[in-house]
């Protein structure tokens, strides 16, 4: 597999004053002893380091002592792929199985280990990793340790096809994977009957032995057979979803992160709270939402089955959306008819 071409720089001529900034560089120039490091150029991130200890000395003002409440229709994943129907599974957290109904699956953000490095899994991943196919594609948002586990890289099947944004592919080759292309942001590549479009996200990155922002971070549009699913990742709210929404009108489906978010003052550059998921949502102008990124791991200060409520409450206060839901972990939902797509 080779990397697609370089994208040039700059923003297209119909693009809107508030978006120009997704288009402008977002890696600063490499030093001698150092590479680059990358940034959101619209809104660098600029809490100081002493605010992680600020949080966990901060008093929780949430009460974590009920178990929490998680559905789950754990499945064998027989014939995962093989069934003439396009569908999505919810595996757990940010990982989804994605079927078009021809035979392709793609994996976004495998996640199916017991930790992301010290959170333990509140439930078993919905779909067993022997049951993803040899030809898989798996995409990666960024190297967070609830998004990239490396007991899964190193289980998932040889064949599997990695795209990844920019840093990560030799850490995936050191770890076992084989297939590895890295993609920038705006940057478009097909494999197998699938096209994998790398887009902005406003996140970072961080891993142990690594440089904090040594790698990209990104959201993905995964095209095949007429239908487009966009999976966001990570992301705090940001003028990107409405961009992507004008550059690709007509996506079917959006998976778009409602957890993890508490407190705001530390976590709202980050990550989105339900509300602001839904805003992202309309922006992105997709025909259905799920709402993920919820439900597996203990990353934050509210209850991990907190944000299905809170997302159903902000869409009653908008005035009521059935086309926003969220899944049980392993449950399989079969794909509406493709909406019309157009570039």
């Amino acid at each position: 597999m080779t990397a697609p071409p370089p994208t040039p720089l700059g923003a297209p001529a119909d693009c809107p004053p508030a978006a120009r900034a997704l288009y402008a560089p977002h890696r600063r120039p490499a030093t001698f002893l150092a590479g680059g490091l990358f940034f959101n150029p619209w809104r660098p991130f600029s809490l100081p380091p002493w605010a992680v200890l600020r949080w966990w000395l901060s008093p929780n003002r949430y009460d974590k002592s009920v178990p929490p409440r998680v559905p789950s229709v754990p499945w064998d994943g027989r014939r995962l792929g093989e069934r003439p129907q396009a569908a999505v599974t919810w595996v757990g957290h940010a990982t989804f199985a994605i079927e078009d109904g021809g035979g392709g699956v793609a994996l976004t953000d495998p996640h199916f280990g017991r930790r992301a490095l010290l959170p333990r899994r509140h439930l078993p991943p919905g779909l067993p990793l022997a049951a993803v196919p040899e030809e898989a594609v798996a995409v990666l948002s960024h190297d967070h340790y609830d998004h990239l586990d490396l007991w899964t890289v190193r289980r998932l099947p040889a064949s599997t096809r990695w795209f990844v944004p920019l840093g990560l592919g030799g850490w995936l080759r050191r770890h076992g994977a084989r297939r590895v292309v890295e993609l920038d942001w705006w940057q478009e590549v097909e494999a197998g009957p699938w096209t994998l479009t790398c887009l902005p996200a406003q996140h970072w990155s961080n891993r142990a032995l690594r440089r904090r922002n040594g790698s990209l971070w990104c959201s993905w549009l995964l095209s095949s057979r007429g239908r487009s699913v966009y999976f966001a990742g990570d992301s705090g709210a940001f003028p990107g979803f409405a961009e992507i929404g004008r550059r690709f009108p007509g996506i079917d489906l959006a998976l778009l992160p409602i957890g993890a978010y508490e407190p705001r003052w530390f976590m709202g550059y980050q990550h989105m709270d339900p509300a602001e998921a839904y805003a992202a949502f309309l922006d992105l102008g997709a025909a259905t939402m799920v709402g993920m990124h919820w439900g597996c791991f203990d990353l934050t200060d509210e209850p991990i089955d907190l944000a299905p409520r809170a997302l159903a409450e902000a869409v009653r206060r908008a005035g009521g959306d059935r086309r926003v839901r969220t899944m049980a972990v392993g449950e399989r939902w079969a794909l509406p008819a493709a909406a019309t797509m157009a570039r």
